[in-house]
């Protein structure tokens, strides 16, 4: 899909048909098109975003690769094709906007932690997550630490203890942590031409180490 097509197909059909399955509004997705844009121009002008560009957008890097990033990207690439397009970054972006429903949320979250795909948040996976973010954030916890945060985790979330998380269980123990979903919210893009930051996710990383398990 070339770039000028692309932007002929945003200003003709997309912004409308975008903002009707979205929580964007036809200015907004205008905005998202400019920082779309930029991501995808940024090692290969195809106008789509590969992994490198997702992970340099997000981290700074393209080149030392992040399980936590990986995962996010296989999550907005919702044809499993290896890049995003336009449509595949509005519809996964909108999964973060303030009027986003909780359940929607409390989804998006169940799938980033089940990095492997089963239908279940398990333990290793769940470390695996952790020594991610450890490693975007330059902390060190000890291995002792890090099996008291996923046995503390298990032990409040796994209530049928068959050592790991489904759906129902992972729901309910996001009731009771609510704090769990504070990074499925992104403020700004309440009102993005007005407010847009650079696409940066690492600033709260040491947060989500103690915060999100």
């Amino acid at each position: 899909m070339g770039c000028v097509c692309m932007k002929q197909q945003l200003k003709h059909r997309d912004k409308a048909a975008l903002a009707s399955q979205t929580y964007f509004n036809e200015t907004d997705i205008e905005a998202l098109y400019q920082l779309f844009r930029k991501l995808s121009n940024s090692l290969d002008d195809d106008g789509l975003i590969s992994k490198e560009e997702f992970q340099l957008g997000l981290f700074r890097n393209s080149k030392n690769q992040s399980l936590f990033a990986n995962r996010v990207f296989q999550l907005f690439d919702l044809n499993d094709d290896g890049v995003i397009e336009f449509g595949e970054f509005v519809r996964s972006l909108s999964f973060f906007h303030p009027k986003a429903p909780l359940e929607e949320k409390v989804n998006f979250a169940f799938l980033l932690y089940d990095i492997w795909q089963t239908g279940f948040i398990e333990r290793e996976g769940v470390k695996e997550m952790i020594l991610a973010l450890l490693r975007e954030s330059e902390l060190i916890l000890s291995d002792e630490m890090i099996e008291i945060i996923i046995n503390k985790t298990f032990e409040d979330a796994d209530s049928k203890r068959d050592g790991k998380i489904d759906r129902e269980e992972w729901n309910e123990f996001v009731v009771r942590n609510p704090s769990l979903l504070k990074n499925m919210t992104v403020p700004y893009l309440m009102d993005i031409p007005t407010a847009f930051p650079s696409f940066v996710m690492n600033s709260d990383m040491d947060d989500d180490v103690n915060g999100i398990l």
